[in-house]
């Protein structure tokens, strides 16, 4: 992550002053059943370049959120961040079976509204004065998937990430939201 703290804005843990600190962060989200972390891994390097976390779970009612979001940048605005997204969607929905796939973030995290809304995720509302951290209120802007969308957002992803969408230099030729709304 950035050196000068930034990518920890939004997110509830960090800046960590020093490796021991961080390995202690790492050991509690490594034991937590909720939030589920998992590690995004380069497979080319075999280096952990970012995580992302399933939370809020709630089985009873089909229900669960990806949170706790944060890619180094070597992982930021690339097409292994797009597929660890699609990753754990697709595992939500398929494999766990939930009905309702969730994002929230601080009104002001302007980056996380349009990733959201990149992928396929319908904007629900803002929760005014939600919560407090890091000394602010923070209003939180809601977002979710839902199972009967699904289909047509996995069929965006899958048509985006096929490799004749990228060119030799390795930029898209169609955007996902582009591809998301084709028959």
């Amino acid at each position: 992550l950035a050196p000068d703290g930034r990518d920890w804005t939004y997110l509830f843990a960090g800046p960590f002053a020093n490796e021991a600190e961080w390995l202690s962060y790492a050991q509690q989200m490594e034991s937590s059943r909720d939030p589920l972390h998992f590690a995004v891994i380069d497979l080319e390097s075999g280096r952990a370049v970012g995580t992302l976390a399933l939370m809020r779970i709630a089985p009873e009612h089909g229900v669960i959120e990806v949170g706790h979001v944060a890619f180094s940048p070597l992982l930021k605005r690339t097409r292994q961040a797009t597929e660890a997204h699609f990753l754990l969607m697709r595992y939500a929905f398929e494999q766990l079976g939930y009905r309702r796939y969730e994002w929230k973030c601080d009104s002001l995290n302007a980056p996380s509204r349009r990733a959201a809304a990149r992928l396929g995720f319908q904007y629900e509302g803002e929760f005014r004065q939600a919560i407090v951290y890091r000394g602010r209120t923070r209003d939180t802007h809601w977002f979710s998937i839902i199972d009967s969308e699904w289909p047509q957002v996995k069929q965006g992803f899958a048509r985006w990430l096929a490799a004749d969408n990228f060119g030799a230099d390795g930029q898209q030729r169609e955007t996902l939201e582009a591809l998301r709304q084709r028959p």
